[in-house]
């Protein structure tokens, strides 16, 4: 893992691996790179595969200003910035949850360094039920103790969006979101990300923005029992780009791991059309 300092002097994680089409991974609103962990695997051997900790979120600094710092355009910010750093004039952006957000941003403000997109699990309408769900546990320290204990959390909490994903795999997950300590789990983001979206208001029209991905190679997915992504949604957002690569992962909410036979599929046809 490497760091990057931001125009503001923030130091922002990322990590860089492979070779090819470089590939950005973006993360949820409370994840961090760890979470593409799964595509890194599967796809490392033939990308690009760049990752990073969103400011606030796993080994970026927190900001000491978190009503500004964290909001869409100051993260779109830093995702340009990495690019510069790096040396990258367009990459394809993966983008979870609200990193799709910040894809969508970018394809209004700077199209020219988007050389394609896919939208995991997000699109221009957020439906006010998943953003409830996300509310129950923004902010908050697990109650869990241990890895274990918040993996039959997680098992009980998902058992409808993610039929079939015992406790055993609930557990690699919670690794990758929570840090241990003697004797409880750590948040591994800034809590103040709560404050943040509370301030933020009512989720804003994103059709917009999602109008401008019109000119970039774009695929979309959607998990089959997402609350926060809904069919309606899903098939209005194909009427207005036809050409997008689309699947709906099975037995899936809000998000798909991306190690899903459908979503594998769907980044490759997205490279394949790139390419």
């Amino acid at each position: 893992m490497k760091h990057f300092s931001a125009s503001d002097g923030l130091q922002i994680a990322y990590d860089d691996r492979g070779e090819g089409t470089p590939v950005l991974c973006l993360p949820g609103l409370t994840r961090d790179m760890r979470d593409f962990e799964p595509l890194l695997a599967a796809r490392g051997q033939t990308a690009r595969i760049i990752r990073m900790d969103l400011r606030g979120r796993g080994e970026s600094d927190w900001d000491p200003n978190p009503l500004q710092g964290y909001t869409v355009p100051v993260e779109a910010r830093d995702v340009l910035e990495l690019l510069d750093h790096l040396g990258i004039p367009r990459a394809v952006i993966v983008g979870t949850s609200r990193g799709g957000i910040i894809a969508m941003y970018l394809a209004a403000v700077a199209k020219q360094r988007l050389a394609g997109v896919l939208l995991n699990d997000i699109g221009p309408t957020i439906e006010q039920a998943g953003l409830d769900a996300i509310m129950v546990y923004l902010g908050k320290r697990p109650a869990a103790k241990t890895y274990e204990q918040a993996a039959q959390g997680l098992a009980r909490f998902y058992a409808r969006a993610f039929p079939g994903v015992d406790a055993a795999q609930w557990q690699v997950w919670a690794r990758r979101w929570y840090d241990q300590d003697a004797d409880a789990l750590q948040l591994r983001y800034d809590p103040a990300l709560r404050d943040a979206s509370e301030a933020g208001g009512p989720a804003p029209d994103l059709w917009p923005l999602f109008a401008e991905l019109g000119q970039v190679p774009l695929a979309a997915l959607r998990g089959e029992n997402s609350d926060l992504l809904s069919e309606r949604t899903f098939t209005a957002m194909k009427a207005m780009h036809a050409s997008m690569i689309t699947a709906t992962v099975p037995d899936r909410g809000h998000v798909p791991f991306l190690d899903e036979e459908e979503s594998l599929a769907t980044f490759d046809r997205l490279m394949e059309e790139i390419r």
